[in-house]
């Protein structure tokens, strides 16, 4: 068999594992199980275990892919990315600024942990406004064809 095959029926048989273990979830009921700690356990557990497995499984595939695929590529490229998408993101960083705030709960956050979200919206638009002016600049040269 193919690893195609073999991954496909391992989808498919996580998949009704999820819906067994979801059904599980569903008809004992939101109310039980915030009551029991018990039902927490033997209902929840396995659900997540379920899912801290895919994410493993994720994880794993997606990094032979990247190691397999940077061996048959170009990695000049590669890293080149990467360190632009660095540079981005330490841009983003510095442009920000971090002051203490207070939570809706009460708990204060920190200015470094505030000037990380401010770098995290700065990043995210650069990033948009990089492939929304690829998008027009692909427009715009199929157009000029």
């Amino acid at each position: 068999m193919t690893l195609h095959k073999v991954l496909k029926y391992l989808a498919i048989v996580i998949g009704v594992i999820g819906l067994v273990l979801l059904a599980r979830v569903i008809i004992t009921g939101d109310e039980a199980i915030e009551n029991s700690a018990d039902l927490q356990s033997s209902v929840l557990v396995p659900i997540m275990y379920l899912s801290y497995f895919v994410i493993l499984a994720v994880l794993v595939l997606v990094g032979i892919s990247v190691v397999k695929d940077l061996m048959n590529g170009d990695i000049k490229k590669t890293l080149l990315s990467i360190g632009v998408f660095a540079v981005i993101i330490l841009a983003g960083y510095l442009l920000a600024n971090g002051v203490e705030t207070e939570m809706n709960n009460g708990e204060m956050l920190s200015a470094n942990a505030s000037q990380w979200v401010g770098a995290g919206l700065i990043v995210f638009y650069i990033l948009a406004a990089v492939a929304i002016g690829a998008m027009v600049f692909s427009g715009v040269k199929k157009l000029a064809k």
